[in-house]
C-alpha cells in the first residue's frame, strides 16, 4: 500500500480537479489539444534564435532538477550491511541499468564509457515521462477565486513534444557514429555494406542502409513521442467529458468516464512510462555498441 501511495496522490489530485471543473465550467469550453500547445511566457530572443521559456521549457527544467536530486540522493547513499529503502532504490535502478541496459547493447571495453551516458538517459526520460502525469500548476489556463486568477491543475508531458524526442534521438544517433569512427577508423563506412553483397549491388545497399540509419532518429523520437502523447491524449478526453457534457447527464457519465481514465493512468504509470525509458535508452546502447563492433 505504501508503495502505490504516490499514484493514489496523484490520483486524487487528478479527481479533485475534475470534480472542480464538474462543477465549476460550461459545456463546450474544453479543448484536449490546448493542453499541447505551447504559448510564449518568457520572450527570449537572440537575433533569429527564439529562446523563449514555455511550459515545454519549464517541465524539461523541472525534470531534470528532478533528476540530478534523484542521481545525487539514491546514489550516494551510505552503503550498509542492511541497506534501507534508499539504498534498495539506488541499487535495483543501478542493476537494471547496468545489467539489463548497458552489458545488453555494449562491449565490454565500452561499459566504463558509456554506461553514466545510458544510465542518465534512462533515468532521465523516466523522470520526464513520470513528472508528466503528476497534476501540477504549470498551465496557460487560468480560474477565479475571490477575483484572483490561478493556474489550473494539470498534466502534461514534455516527451509528448516531438521537437524534445527528436533532439534526444539525434544525441544518441550522433553519438553513435562519432564512436564508430573512434573505434574503428574509416573502416566503420564499410560496416554500411554487408558482407557478400555483389558488387553491382553495393551503392543500392549503401543507400539503403543509411537510408535505415536515418530512419533510427525518426524512430527512436517518434515512438516515445507518440506513446506519451496518445496517453495524455486519452486520459484528457475521457476525464473532458465532463467538461463537455455539463449538467445533469456529465453526472451520469462521470462514474464511467473517471474509471476509464483512471485506468489509463494507471497503465500509463505503472507500465508505460518505464517500458518507454528502457527501449529508449536500450536501442541507444544497442546502436552505439553495433558501432564500436560492426557485425561485419
Amino acid at each position: 500500500m505504501k508503495k502505490a501511495r504516490p499514484i493514489l496522490i496523484a490520483l486524487g489530485l487528478v479527481l479533485i480537479a475534475a470534480i472542480f471543473a464538474l462543477t465549476t465550467h460550461k459545456p463546450q469550453s474544453f479543448r484536449p489539444d490546448e493542453e499541447f500547445a505551447l504559448k510564449t511566457w518568457v520572450p527570449i530572443h537572440l537575433g533569429p534564435l527564439d529562446l523563449s521559456i514555455n511550459k515545454a521549457v519549464v517541465y524539461l527544467a523541472l525534470g531534470s532538477l528532478v533528476t540530478i536530486f534523484l542521481g545525487i540522493f539514491l546514489m550516494r547513499s551510505r552503503l550498509a550491511l542492511l541497506p534501507g529503502k534508499r539504498q534498495t532504490i539506488g541499487e535495483a535502478v543501478y542493476e537494471l541499468t547496468q545489467t539489463q541496459i548497458a552489458e545488453q547493447g555494449l562491449p565490454t571495453k565500452a561499459i566504463g564509457t558509456w554506461f553514466p551516458y545510458v544510465a542518465s538517459l534512462f533515468l532521465f526520460i523516466f523522470t520526464l515521462n513520470m513528472v508528466g502525469f503528476i497534476p501540477l500548476p504549470l498551465s496557460d489556463q487560468r480560474f477565479h477565486v475571490g477575483g484572483v486568477a490561478l493556474p489550473t491543475w494539470g498534466i502534461y508531458a514534455v516527451t509528448s513534444q516531438l521537437s524534445v524526442t527528436l533532439v534526444l534521438a539525434l544525441m544518441s544517433v550522433i553519438f553513435t557514429h562519432i564512436e564508430g569512427f573512434r573505434w574503428n577508423g574509416p573502416k566503420y563506412v564499410k560496416s554500411f555494406i554487408p558482407a557478400g553483397v555483389p558488387k553491382p549491388m553495393v551503392p543500392v545497399m549503401a543507400v539503403l542502409e543509411t537510408i535505415s540509419h536515418i530512419f533510427r532518429v525518426i524512430s527512436l523520437s517518434v515512438r516515445l513521442y507518440a506513446n506519451m502523447l496518445a496517453g495524455h491524449m486519452l486520459i484528457l478526453i475521457s476525464i473532458g467529458l465532463l467538461f463537455i457534457l455539463g449538467g445533469a447527464t456529465a453526472y451520469i457519465v462521470a462514474p464511467f468516464s473517471l474509471a476509464i481514465g483512471i485506468a489509463f493512468y494507471i497503465f500509463e504509470v505503472g507500465i508505460v512510462v518505464t517500458i518507454q525509458a528502457f527501449i529508449f535508452s536500450i536501442l541507444t546502447a544497442i546502436y552505439i555498441g553495433s558501432a564500436i563492433e560492426p557485425s561485419h
